[in-house]
């Protein structure tokens, strides 16, 4: 959960707030609140046990008094927790404290930054590219959570928290709540927490506001107005009240962004009318689908394609007509199943004959008396042709029925030669459904059959058979040089879930980029499966020291050993400076990579010259040619009253030693 600096402006939560000071279920230290909203108080806590600042979410009094409320909160708290994506708010914790009037609350991780709504008022309207990124984390947090079977139903700018990474200068994008909205039914949503409703009413699904209840392409229509959102600065419909944009969310059509936004490419109004159609089976399945087509048009953006029909017409939503008959008409149904009824005798007319038909003709008063009537022979025929009909129709049925049925045999678990053999000698054809994975059916081997095995099939009719694919398992993929983004993508179209990312430094791989995985790309895991990503913090930079006075062949070897290429680049005769010591250095310190270079001038010492002989030579003399020499020069005799020549020298001829000594002349 989000914590933002202006909302704690006021220096925490009021006085008089019952929860800040506490100690919540004995292990969560409520230190002030962060936020309050329709349904809670968001509070920054210290997790006392794990030594770790946490959001506590508080449900306001009462809620917690409604059992069946609790369960699904509970329920739907647990669930949110097994959901381990890197976009989304962690929750590690649900509980219920009696001794705190009986606070139902939910833990979770502490997110420093802002929220979406802060972006949108201070960047929109923003340009397309900008929306969909950050949209892209958005969608692949509800990916995950619909493949989880988690639907979220209280998607929202207020529930995208946006924190920045120091380490990398980037932002990362997180959405919060998994779990909370779900917990919260329909008769919820319409009696004790109206202000649910209310709240986020400028992003309910139309099926959310009649049926109060919705699946994975309820949060695709609420992402689809953030995005609108973000692409004009403004919600797509406005009303006085709640119940007035709650009906238009209902009754009509969210409009093009390009109505405010006039540069904007066709196929980007095409993906948000994809996104909010108020029809669900016109949107995309889940977030996932919804995400594939934002990175289409993505990929169009960033190729500079101002209009791409075959893409909007991809993305346009398509109406729906129902072409199929109905095969259950009320008025064919009655047609053949009702009896034919008697017509009704004419009730203008005291006979019983049709209007077109004279009245019989009365006989002569004399008339002949009748003949006696003779029996009929057609009751008999008839009881017959009744019963020879009764036999054909009980034959047909018991041939329709039952006769020309076979039973299915059995054939799970066989092979696809032996179960086509099987069936063969059964009089029957064999189908194939598109193969499937299975855990415990070997692959190849029979996963299925339709009929199933002992089910009743027409004689030569046919039998459709699943093959199993065996182990459903994914290779972690090679993503060394990927972005971060490119390789979460990778991990989730194999089923696989990414999970930390590890900083390391590398003399390879740009910073930002990915150096590996662990486990390392080639692991065969299950789908779900957790993949951690080992990311580059670009190269390792190595401080280089200054060394000047110190010993060169110890600086080369310390250098060497951090892995740069240190160089003697001269060596100087030095009167301060002892040999092979360094004089100088460059760089003169800092910090360089891997295989760069330093360079030292390192001292010779001294530089020493040879005392010439100079015995016999005149003082004047002897001195000059010291003095040129670089010598200092003292003159020594033990005569009071010397001639003034060299007799020997101190140091001696011949000897070495540095230029600038002194040199001492014995005059006799």
């Amino acid at each position: 959960m989000q914590r933002d600096a202006r909302a704690r402006s006021d220096g925490g939560a009021p006085s008089g707030d019952p929860y800040v000071g506490r100690l919540l279920d004995g292990r969560y230290r409520i230190a002030g609140r962060i936020a309050r909203g329709g349904m809670a108080g968001v509070y920054e806590a210290t997790d006392t046990r794990l030594d770790r600042t946490v959001a506590v979410k508080i449900m306001h009094a009462g809620l917690g008094d409604d059992e069946a409320f609790a369960d699904r909160f509970v329920r739907e708290a647990r669930a949110a927790a097994r959901l381990s994506h890197p976009n989304v708010v962690a929750v590690y914790d649900q509980g219920y404290d009696e001794d705190a009037d009986g606070a139902l609350y939910i833990v979770m991780e502490l997110v420093p930054g802002h929220t979406l709504r802060d972006t949108i008022t201070k960047e929109s309207p923003m340009p397309p590219q900008r929306a969909l990124a950050l949209m892209e984390p958005v969608l692949s947090a509800l990916g995950s959570a619909h493949r989880a079977g988690l639907v979220h139903r209280d998607v929202k700018p207020e529930n995208v928290l946006i924190a920045e990474v120091p380490s990398s200068g980037t932002s990362q994008i997180k959405v919060a709540d998994f779990g909370l909205a779900k917990a919260v039914s329909a008769d919820t949503q319409h009696t004790a927490t109206k202000g649910v409703l209310i709240g986020t009413v400028s992003y309910l699904a139309p099926e959310l506001v009649v049926e109060g209840r919705a699946d994975a392409r309820a949060d695709v229509y609420a992402a689809g107005v953030v995005l609108y959102e973000l692409l004009t600065g403004t919600k797509p419909h406005a009303g006085e009240t709640p119940i007035q944009v709650a009906y238009k969310h209902v009754h009509e059509d969210v409009p093009p962004p390009s109505a405010l936004v006039p540069d904007l490419p066709p196929y980007v109004d095409a993906l948000v009318a994809r996104a909010t159609a108020r029809e669900p089976r016109l949107r995309p399945a889940d977030a996932s689908v919804l995400l594939h087509q934002v990175h289409r048009v993505s990929q169009a953006l960033a190729d500079g394609v101002r209009d791409d029909p075959e893409l909007t017409q991809d993305l346009q939503p398509t109406v729906l007509v129902d072409t199929e008959p109905d095969v259950w008409d009320s008025a064919e149904i009655a047609r053949i199943v009702e009896p034919r009824a008697t017509p009704e005798p004419d009730r203008e007319h005291t006979s019983a004959y049709p209007r077109s038909l004279p009245p019989p003709v009365e006989p002569p008063e004399d008339r002949v008396p009748p003949a006696p009537r003779r029996r009929s022979r057609r009751g008999p025929l008839l009881l017959v042709l009744a019963l020879v009909l009764a036999l054909v129709v009980a034959g047909g049925a018991y041939w329709l029925g039952w006769a020309r049925y076979t039973t299915t045999p059995g054939v799970l678990g066989m092979s696809q030669e032996d179960a086509e053999a099987k069936l063969a000698a059964a009089g029957l054809d064999v189908d194939y459904e598109d193969p499937a994975y299975s855990e415990t059916v070997p692959a190849g081997m029979v996963l299925a059959s339709d009929p199933s095995p002992g089910s009743r099939v027409l004689d030569d009719g046919t039998v459709t058979l699943t093959l199993s694919l065996g182990k459903e398992r994914y290779d972690v993929p090679k993503l060394k040089g990927k972005t971060v983004d490119a390789a979460q993508y990778a991990l989730q179209d194999l089923k696989l879930v990414p999970d930390e990312t590890i900083e390391k430094y590398s003399e390879t791989v740009p910073k930002g980029r990915v150096i590996g995985t662990d486990p390392k790309a080639g692991t065969t895991l299950k789908p779900g499966a957790a993949v951690d990503l080992i990311v580059s913090r670009g190269r390792k930079p190595i401080k280089v020291g200054d060394w000047v006075g110190k010993d060169a062949d110890r600086a080369i070897s310390v250098l060497k050993g951090r892995g740069l290429e240190p160089e003697i680049a001269d060596r100087k005769y030095s009167d301060t400076v002892p040999k092979g010591r360094v004089i100088s250095q460059e760089p003169a310190g800092g910090t360089l990579f891997r295989g760069d270079s330093v360079s030292f001038v390192v001292s010779r010492g001294p530089e020493l010259v040879e005392v010439p002989s100079l015995r016999g030579s005149g003082v004047d003399a002897a001195t000059d040619r010291l003095e040129g020499l670089g010598f200092k020069v003292q003159v020594r005799s033990s005569f009071s009253d010397p001639l003034g020549f060299v007799w020997g020298t101190d140091p001696r001829a011949g000897e070495m030693v540095p230029k600038g000594s002194t040199i001492t002349l014995i005059v006799v």
